[in-house]
């Protein structure tokens, strides 16, 4: 779409590759496009082409962040070394102010996300933390270490910051309206194939006998901590089967308004500093909860979630469940969605029928290419009102479960159309009205910020007033 600014789409796509995605990949072998030649050129001091505020940014930092790019499938063909330096320069800018507004990153988070992020590298990539450190260039996993730990917190400050910015910016219906009506009608956006989805959860159960089991385990582990001297984040590391925290010791920050279950909050909010709870039971397993530290409303804890084992015959059970549950849908004894709401194990989506919403847009359309690939084998092939065969799947902490769902509606492939994707016509409104917002708040603390640009790269014509003419 030619007619929405071009900056739209470059700077949100810089905005999502912060140094926070920085990876192992293999080196893509792409050409990295040269700066502008310069007819004075003067010897750059220890490769140190920009300064922002407190940081420093070096030739070696483009070059890095068009292997980035390249290595995540995005074209740098267009993006010349010169834009690139604008970017980064952005970057440390919100790291900057970040710093000066007292925007709070714990050691605990960068720890955390260090630890899972060299985690995935390594899986990615297959290889080892030798072979890591060489890749950075550095002379020990030490080195490494404290260098990546700077990267995050450079990322995680840039981050925040620009949340910062935009947390306040909305659209009203007006404004919204006003932003369709100026496309010219030959170049408004096509959006994609779409569907609509139901789903039937059915979980199978879990014995006393197991669920005894993982309750001693933990209490077991209580005790060791207690009495032996053992370390909850070790043991949390170990043996916790929360993904979301396990790398980094089970450790959660949390208030009263954080999206987490009831049952966790209450016993959460309702330990001493120090204190470690009793094991008790959520939807996703049993827990144990240490309170490390209380910060008025704030509580910084660690948790170890165990999952009591499913047995063998209990999938089968419930897999011979939700194949009598389609049969009776199928000969049009109940309707799919009075099957939801009267025997899905799904509290989310039960009350509405089985209706599935899209987490990103809050609506109830899923586009075809941006599917979750489990749940998109399952509907690809299926015309609307068609219901898929039951499938064995698992939610984000490896719980097993078996479904069955249908396709309620497809959307072909079509031109934007007010009425019908007035949702996805808002989003871009807003993210044209954050980018205004963006750039005001850059060009009002370049004004206030130590910036310095060195050799060839002052004869760059940015976008921004980095030279500061």
């Amino acid at each position: 779409m030619k007619f929405i600014n071009k900056k739209i789409g470059m700077l949100w796509a810089v905005m999502l590759l912060t140094v926070l995605n920085a990876g192992a990949q293999e080196i893509i072998k792409d050409t990295v496009p040269p700066a502008k030649k310069s007819s004075n050129k003067r010897q750059k001091i220890d490769g140190v082409v920009a300064t922002v505020g407190d940081y420093l940014i070096l030739d070696s930092d483009i070059d890095k962040n068009f292997i980035e790019l390249s290595s995540q499938g995005n074209s740098i063909k267009d993006i010349s070394r010169c834009q690139m330096l604008g970017m980064l320069m952005e970057d440390r800018l919100y790291a900057h102010q970040a710093i000066q507004d007292s925007i709070v990153v714990t050691d605990a988070e960068i720890n955390g996300m260090m630890d899972e992020r060299i985690a995935a590298m390594l899986e990615q990539t297959g290889g080892t933390m030798d072979k890591l450190v060489k890749f950075y260039k550095k002379d020990s996993e030490e080195d490494f270490r404290s260098y990546f730990f700077d990267v995050l917190k450079m990322g995680k400050l840039t981050n925040e910051m620009r949340k910062k910015i935009v947390e306040k910016v909305e659209v009203t219906p007006e404004e919204v309206r006003n932003f369709f009506k100026k496309i010219p009608q030959n170049e408004l956006p096509e959006f994609g194939e779409e569907v609509e989805v139901s789903q039937i959860v059915i979980q199978p159960k879990v014995s006393q006998e197991e669920k005894q089991k993982v309750i001693d385990k933990l209490n077991s582990f209580k005790k060791d901590i207690q009495e032996g001297g053992s370390s909850f984040f070790s043991k949390a590391v170990l043996y916790s089967q929360d993904p979301g925290s396990k790398s980094n010791g089970g450790y959660y920050k949390m208030n009263r308004k954080t999206p987490f279950v009831k049952e966790f909050k209450d016993v959460a909010f309702s330990l001493d500093e120090g204190q470690i709870s009793a094991p008790f039971e959520t939807a996703f397993g049993f827990h144990i909860i240490y309170i490390e530290k209380i910060r008025g409303q704030e509580v910084d804890l660690r948790h170890i979630l165990l999952m009591p084992k499913i047995t063998e015959e209990s999938m089968n059970d419930a897999k011979e469940e939700i194949t009598n549950i389609r049969q009776k849908i199928v000969s049009g004894q109940i309707s799919f969605a009075d099957a939801a709401r009267s025997s899905s194990d799904e509290k989310e989506t039960k009350t509405n029928g089985g209706a599935l919403i899209n987490p990103k847009t809050l609506d109830t359309k899923f586009d075809m290419t941006k599917m979750d690939p489990v749940l998109y084998g399952q509907v690809s092939n299926l015309k609307t009102g068609e219901i898929s065969a039951p499938f064995e799947d698992e939610d984000q902490s490896g719980k097993k479960m078996y479904k069955i769902v249908m396709v309620t509606n497809k959307i072909p492939t079509h031109t934007a159309d007010y009425a019908k994707d007035y949702l996805k016509i808002k989003d871009l409104a807003l993210k044209e009205k954050q980018i205004k917002e963006i750039g005001k708040w850059t060009t009002e603390k370049i004004k206030e910020t130590y910036i310095k640009v060195n050799g060839e790269y002052r004869n760059c014509e940015f976008e921004s007033n980095w030279l500061k003419k």
